[in-house]
């Protein structure tokens, strides 16, 4: 009888359990707290709520701790088992580490010369030129 209610139960479920299940992340708060943040997209569009039902075919997709994933909904799952059980549950087609560049924080601070807020040395020049012009 369990059995026969696995795909029913299946069928749809909520998408923070889903991402639990398959061990994308490490906990459902953690799963709620990418999709509030907008992290997650369900078939392209961005979803807010934790609450959201995904069924089978759906495509997952997201950035979870610095990485991205795509991954399309194969079967829900009932718990959250070992990973080769975790691994049946999604068709993985997220890019290879190396396939995406990302920006370190101190690569993206980097600005070039020029641009922005004077350093205080750029600063004192200019109070010079308009010292002179008085």
């Amino acid at each position: 009888m369990a059995e026969e209610e696995h795909p029913v139960a299946a069928a749809r479920q909520r998408l923070d359990k889903w991402l639990f299940f398959t061990r994308l992340v490490k906990s459902r708060t953690l799963a709620q707290d990418y999709i509030r943040s907008g992290q997650i997209r369900v078939n392209g569009e961005r979803v807010n709520a934790s609450s959201v039902q995904i069924k089978i075919g759906d495509r997952i997709e997201g950035t979870l701790s610095s990485r991205d994933i795509v991954v399309v909904m194969r079967d829900g799952g009932m718990r959250r088992g070992p990973a080769e059980e975790a691994r049946r549950l999604y068709d993985d087609f997220s890019p290879l580490p190396g396939e995406t560049k990302r920006l370190s924080p101190l690569e993206q601070a980097v600005r070039t010369p020029g641009t922005g807020r004077p350093t205080k040395k750029e600063r004192r020049a200019v109070d010079r030129l308009k010292s002179e012009d008085d």
